[in-house]
């Protein structure tokens, strides 16, 4: 069974020294300061780095955000904030709103934004694991963790640090609530097509696999309604994907659902099941064509060319021809001319994103420490014009072809 998944950009964000002159004294100080530097810098680059792995992922980002935190929170575990969170300005682009980034003078920004892109990399890394022709079950497992954890990430980002924020987000920005839940249940989707993929191969009850289809279509059908709201200018695309995979696996519960009912000897109720996954499948094969010519932040590919789409396509054919060879044969059943409504639900397999916490704050973060840094020695902003927009530079990253059969095959 193999899979092809759309992505946004990565968010691009302004270089930040970490250079407090005057403020920050005695080497204690300038330690933590150099070691924010080079962990931010370090976490930037493995973004793009093809030979990143989870574990690598998590090193980095626990490094950088353990020693963030003691610009976020108090040492003494109170509710009290620390007297540095608003010492110094972040710039980040969003990954639907091209390159003019949002900036807030607040480190709760830069933490929700570098765990933003953090949970993109998960993804981004499963998509690749998913990529390869050969995965084996283990890389299977490992494309649906990671989009797991990535789904706890945005959600942990939604329910505990976006509502701390001073500014709040503007509207289409990534740091909305509406963003965040959809990229949450656009990740736990494609996890539960991972699960679907595993099923067919251990040949599972139809039941159990058009169950799981159906709610993995809803999940898609919430995130696409989700962001409806939104500028057709920069998530027509988004939505456009989100649609043909509402569409592709409606089909698939229609498919599958036909196979129960011609279990069950309900052959003219089958063939209406059948026809209807038909029609879903010329609606998502149709969104396809549609995909492909939507401009917008994403990949330009042509998913109806995908093993995974074609795959379905000769299922649902072939499945189609054999119900209606039995029904001339032995069941001389009417065909329904309603189609059958499909109230099913999944016992086993429905994903839950993998629950997320940042790392506490770094030991290297002490009282002397904090005490080092003085905040009435900051230097008074005597700029007379305000500085223009700055443009951050998108993010280079990797150009992935996608293999002949690009997916997920579970074997």
């Amino acid at each position: 069974m193999t899979h092809w998944f759309h992505r946004n950009p990565l968010k691009a964000t302004a270089p930040v020294a970490f250079n407090y002159y005057g403020v920050a004294a005695g080497p204690a100080a300038s330690k933590i300061c150099s070691d924010l530097r080079s962990s931010r810098a370090r976490l930037l680059e493995l973004f793009t780095d093809l030979s990143c792995n989870p574990e690598m992922m998590k090193n980095a980002s626990d490094s950088y955000f353990s020693l963030l935190q003691g610009f976020i929170n108090s040492l003494d575990e109170s509710t009290q904030e620390s007297k540095l969170r608003y010492i110094q300005n972040f710039k980040w682009t969003d990954t639907l709103q091209g390159q003019v980034p949002s900036a807030q003078q607040d480190a709760v920004f830069e933490l929700i934004s570098m765990g933003f892109n953090v949970a993109l990399w998960y993804t981004k890394y499963a998509s690749r694991l998913a990529g390869k022709e050969n995965i084996t079950e283990d890389e299977a497992k490992e494309v649906h963790r990671s989009l797991k954890i990535a789904a706890g990430i945005f959600k942990h980002l939604k329910e505990s640090h976006i509502p701390k924020l001073i500014t709040p987000a503007e509207k289409g920005r990534d740091l909305e609530a509406r963003l965040l839940e959809a990229y949450v249940v656009q990740c736990q989707a494609e996890a539960q097509e991972v699960t679907i993929a595993r099923a067919i191969e251990l040949k599972h009850a139809p039941g159990l696999i058009a169950a799981l289809a159906y709610e993995t279509a809803n999940f898609y059908q919430k995130a696409d309604h989700t962001l409806s709201s939104l500028e057709p200018a920069y998530s027509a695309k988004w939505r456009k994907y989100l649609h043909l995979k509402m569409c592709f696996y409606t089909a698939y519960a229609y498919c599958y659902h036909g196979q129960t009912l011609l279990a069950s000897d309900k052959c003219g109720e089958a063939i209406r099941s059948l026809q209807e996954a038909e029609k879903f499948y010329a609606k998502a094969e149709a969104l396809c064509k549609e995909y492909g010519e939507t401009k917008g932040p994403g990949p330009t590919v042509k998913p109806s060319g995908h093993l995974f789409f074609r795959k379905l396509g000769n299922l649902v054919k072939n499945t189609l021809e054999k119900c209606q060879r039995e029904n001339g044969f032995i069941y001389f059943q009417k065909i329904p001319t309603e189609a059958p409504q499909l109230e099913l639900k999944a016992n086993y397999g429905l994903v839950e994103p993998v629950p997320f916490e940042f790392p506490p704050t770094s030991v290297h973060w002490t009282p002397d420490t904090l005490a080092a840094f003085d905040l009435t020695k900051r230097p008074k902003d005597d700029s007379p014009k305000p500085k223009p927009e700055e443009v951050v530079k998108p993010v280079k990253e990797p150009d992935i072809k996608p293999q002949k059969d690009t997916g997920c095959y579970i074997s």
